[in-house]
């Protein structure tokens, strides 16, 4: 159930209560209950909706543009600068865990072997190979050449002269900025994909289930203050 109208009725009920039996410390804890959800209601609501006449309302559209350098700088400068960058990929590449297997697995190397192909025809051995079918007669071999050849690829670049060689090459500074370059492209790309409402819509479950908490300890907190102020009223 949602809190805040779970809170704001339970207020509004303790209110009328209070009026209908005309005792004050009832109606004092029910308004200044009331008075609290309210308010802290209105001001999460404020975050994303403009209200007329309320000053500062609206403030995520109203700052949208400046929310998204922010997002963008806080990650950049946090998250992504070239030293944060340059430490991930040397322990991914000192890692055993970094397996160039599945990549090459996922290679098409249809081309190399055509370019095979094309060379052993412009060689000598063109000519021979006419009287068998010219290139065709090559075709039988497009398989074992591409699982051998990956088997190849594969073990070489489990050797360590291949890792380190990989590492000495990314530990270039350019390559370093040039992945930074791109993870800043792509974060851009994606800021520009945000709108207030899609922002609102992916914290809405978040204002729902934490928020919501406000509105109830308003409530709760304004109801105690309530009946402090029936006391001390009725003190004086």
């Amino acid at each position: 159930m949602d809190k805040n109208l779970l809170t704001n009725g339970i207020s509004l009920i303790i209110v009328l209560i209070g009026v209908a039996f005309h005792n004050h410390w009832i109606m004092m804890a029910g308004a200044f209950a009331l008075s609290g959800a309210l308010t802290n209601w209105l001001a999460i609501y404020m975050l994303f909706e403009r209200v007329p006449g309320l000053v500062g309302s609206g403030v995520i559209p109203n700052q949208f543009e400046q929310f998204k350098t922010a997002i963008k700088s806080l990650m950049m400068a946090q998250f992504f600068t070239q030293e944060n960058i340059d430490r991930f990929v040397q322990a991914e590449t000192a890692s055993p865990q970094l397996k160039l297997a599945p990549v090459i697995e996922k290679v098409d190397l249809t081309p190399a072997f055509d370019k095979l192909v094309e060379v052993i025809m412009q060689s000598s051995f063109g000519s021979m190979l006419g009287m068998f079918g010219g290139a065709s007669a090559l075709t039988p071999l497009k398989n074992p050449f591409i699982i051998n050849m990956k088997e190849a690829l594969i073990e070489m670049t489990q050797k360590d002269e291949f890792v380190e060689l990989l590492q000495a090459e990314i530990d270039q500074p350019n390559v370093i900025s040039e992945i930074r370059q791109q993870v800043e492209s792509i974060i851009e790309s994606r800021l520009e994909e945000l709108t207030p409402q899609l922002v609102k819509q992916m914290v809405q479950q978040i204002i729902k289930e934490h928020l919501g908490w406000l509105v109830v300890w308003g409530g709760v907190f304004g109801g105690v203050i309530g009946l402090l102020s029936a006391w001390v009223s009725q003190v004086i």
